[in-house]
């Protein structure tokens, strides 16, 4: 029986051997099973890659064979979801508006004038220019002859040496020669360091063959007390920032304005936006208590009225000069859309802004989860693959420069993954990230100022301080990242550019939900045209570091939409992999969003309808700081992408919530950064509290 029972388990075993066997006596082949997305990630596993011992089995072929290998060694990679639940790109309707140009040159040239000869010859050969601008030509005689003057022309025009020229021709034609021990015979006043700076130099320049006149600067982050000590010997032009030359005014003895003559306030406007109004107070009263009589000159690429509100209070009888060949007070617009706009900007100044000729101004459309790759693919397609560029970006916060500064650079700079054999050698080409912002040490912009300015190529991340007055030779692009608060403000950023009569472009970077802000723009003379976004993620099938490598994939021709948007995606998820990398560049992350959204709060109401925070979605906004997820404790403003909470009601006693009241304080801020990843860490917090609080009232009295 026993016997019997084991010859039929026996026989049922060889059935079973038989039924896996092929016909001829050899190992089954096992069947080839297809190839999942999981497989690619994970690579090849040992069965697949596995040579059977059978003269039938095709071997496997040595290129497969490194595909694999290949596949093993490469990690396992997070994707990101770029291209999904995007809003709508809507098309731009606008009319086609003509700008009001400025004829930048003239064929007059300073030999015309009568200025002194080694002033003509310092100019031609010092500062290599020969022939005068137009706004140099209208102002200069003006000035000659000691008219007050309000000028208004556009940016890179020449307005510091129309300005500088009849000073330095005034001063040292006096007939008591100037001593440095005699102090300020002219004060200039400008809103920022650099532009102090800046101006500084130009007037040194100037002041060459006259080497008894002596120029100095005051502004913030220096020291006073070298300050102190230069006004002491004696400063004759004396260029300064409002606010250090009032510190100065109320805490410096040595300091008069006795044998001051010229006022000179450049880039007016600018002055005012920024605060200063008081401050230019403190210092017209200081200068008519101590001499009445002097020669006033404002300067501004735009006029507003805070503008004309100074120059009523500060000129005299002034000559206004302004260089445009056509300006209408009040345009008429023609479709709905201009109608709109101009209805929306009613309580703006509707002023007409010159632009230069050789400027070519875009704009682009871009959801915000797209903003940061697009952002990353300009910058390569301009200033890796061209070359040859010079990039300015504008930010609307320090905390923006800072935490993009530091992205750009890790990711895009090229660390280790560039050093990989078999890269493109595109990809070993080093780009250059500077950053310009007001909380910066006095000493690093300055050095950050001046590297910037000797390169021939790089890219300056800053924020406003950077829009006024410099002159950076070589910038050909100007990249509006967040949307200034007003078109004079734009007005000032792209004026960074095409100096001169030197040709620049200028992009301005919007959301869908911003598009209006293009008919603004139209309806004060500005005409942008658009940059689609595609062309510009195009970019990214030039460097293979974004590749997104798959066996058998055969090489891509030409620019496949598919194969774009998951290069884009590889980028991102670099992006991402970086700011996860660690806690502190999360908060970093968070911290940069937070400035972005409090920044985007300040659109003045004018602009409310085209920049309205309930119009962003933060889970969106997020992954443009490479942020996987909208953060959950960012909830002081809310957003179309978060649903507000309902508070609870309170069921403690109003005794227990002023106790616990300072508690409650610190943990709002302490939350308003914190990642909302640690909520497991909050329960047993919560869980402890309660024990105590049970423990407590069990206390007996």
């Amino acid at each position: 029986m026993a016997a019997g029972v084991g010859m039929r388990g026996l026989g049922r075993s060889g059935a079973l051997k038989r039924k896996f066997q092929s016909p001829h006596g050899n190992p089954p082949v096992k069947r080839k099973r297809k190839l999942s997305i999981n497989t690619f990630r994970k690579g090849a596993t040992e069965a697949d890659t596995r040579e059977e011992g059978s003269s039938s089995q095709k071997p496997v072929p040595k290129k497969q064979d490194k595909q694999n290998e290949g596949q093993k060694s490469r990690p396992f990679i997070k994707t990101s979801s770029l291209f999904k639940n995007n809003p709508d790109i809507p098309e731009i309707h606008r009319k086609e508006v003509q700008q009001v140009q400025e004829n930048v040159f003239t064929t007059d040239s300073f030999s015309q004038l009568d200025l002194h000869p080694h002033l003509i010859s310092t100019i031609n050969t010092v500062l290599n220019i020969c022939s005068m601008t137009s706004v140099q030509k209208q102002t200069i005689p003006v000035l000659l002859q000691g008219r007050d003057a309000l000028v208004r022309s556009q940016t890179g025009s020449g307005k510091t040496l129309a300005y500088g020229i009849p000073l330095v021709q005034s001063l040292q034609g006096m007939q008591c020669k100037v001593q440095r021990s005699d102090g300020p015979y002219a004060l200039v006043l400008v809103p920022t360091r650099e532009l102090a700076l800046q101006s500084f130099d130009t007037i040194q320049k100037l002041l060459k063959p006259f080497t008894w006149i002596v120029p100095g600067v005051l502004m913030g982050g220096e020291k006073r007390k070298s300050e102190k000590a230069r006004l002491r010997k004696g400063i004759n032009i004396l260029i300064s920032t409002p606010g250090r030359l009032v510190d100065h005014i109320k805490s410096t003895e040595c300091i008069h304005f006795r044998r001051t003559q010229w006022l000179i306030i450049d880039e007016a406007d600018r002055i005012l936006d920024l605060g200063f109004e008081k401050d230019v107070a403190v210092i017209l009263n200081a200068l008519n208590a101590e001499r009445e009589t002097r020669q006033n000159v404002l300067l501004s690429a735009t006029l507003t009225e805070g503008v004309t509100r100074l120059a009523d209070i500060s000129l005299n009888d002034p000559v206004s000069i302004s260089i445009a060949d056509e300006i209408q007070k009040l345009p008429e617009p023609a479709s709905q859309t201009d109608r709109e706009a101009s209805s929306s900007s009613s309580c703006m100044e509707q002023e007409n802004f010159a632009v230069p000729e050789t400027l070519q101004q875009y704009v682009m459309m871009v959801p915000s989860k797209l903003r940061l790759v697009t952002l990353a693919a300009f910058i390569l397609q301009k200033c890796k693959f061209e070359k040859r560029h010079k990039m300015i970006i504008f930010f609307s916060s320090c905390e923006q420069v800072e935490f993009y500064h530091e992205l750009l650079v890790k990711v895009l700079s090229g660390g280790s993954e560039s050093e990989q054999p078999g890269r493109s050698s595109l990809s070993s080409v080093s780009l250059q990230f500077l950053r310009l912002h007001g909380d910066m040490e006095q000493e690093e912009r300055t050095e950050v100022f001046q590297e910037f300015l000797k390169s021939k190529t790089g890219i300056l991340l800053c924020t406003d301080v950077a829009a006024r007055g410099l002159d950076l030779p070589q910038v050909t692009w100007i990249v509006q990242y967040n949307a200034p608060a007003s078109p004079a403000e734009y007005i000032h950023r792209i004026g960074r550019t095409a100096r001169i009569g030197c040709r620049g472009s200028s992009l301005l970077v919007l959301a869908p939900s911003e598009a209006e802000y293009v008919s603004l723009l139209a309806s004060h003379k500005i005409n942008v045209s658009e940059l689609k976004m595609e062309k510009v993620l195009a970019s990214l099938m030039k460097d293979d570091r974004f590749k997104l490598y798959r066996p058998g994939r055969k090489k891509s021709c030409g620019k496949n939409p598919q194969e774009v948007r998951e290069r884009a995606t590889v980028l991102q998820t670099k992006f991402e992999n970086h700011v996860h990398s660690s806690e502190g560049t999360v908060q970093w992350a968070k911290k940069a969003l937070q400035s972005f959204l409090c920044a985007y709060t300040t659109y003045p109401r004018e602009l409310k309808h085209i920049f309205h925070i309930k119009s962003l979605h933060l889970g969106h906004v997020a992954k443009s700081f490479g942020l996987r997820d909208a953060p959950q404790n960012l909830t002081a403003f809310p957003t179309a992408g978060s649903k507000r909470k309902t508070k609870p009601t309170p069921k403690r006693s109003d005794l227990l919530k002023k106790t616990h009241g300072k508690h409650r304080l610190a943990e709002i801020l302490r939350s308003e950064y914190s990642s909302g990843m640690d909520t497991a860490g909050a329960k047993v917090k919560k869980k402890k509290r309660k024990q105590r609080k049970a423990g407590n009232q069990q206390i007996p009295t």
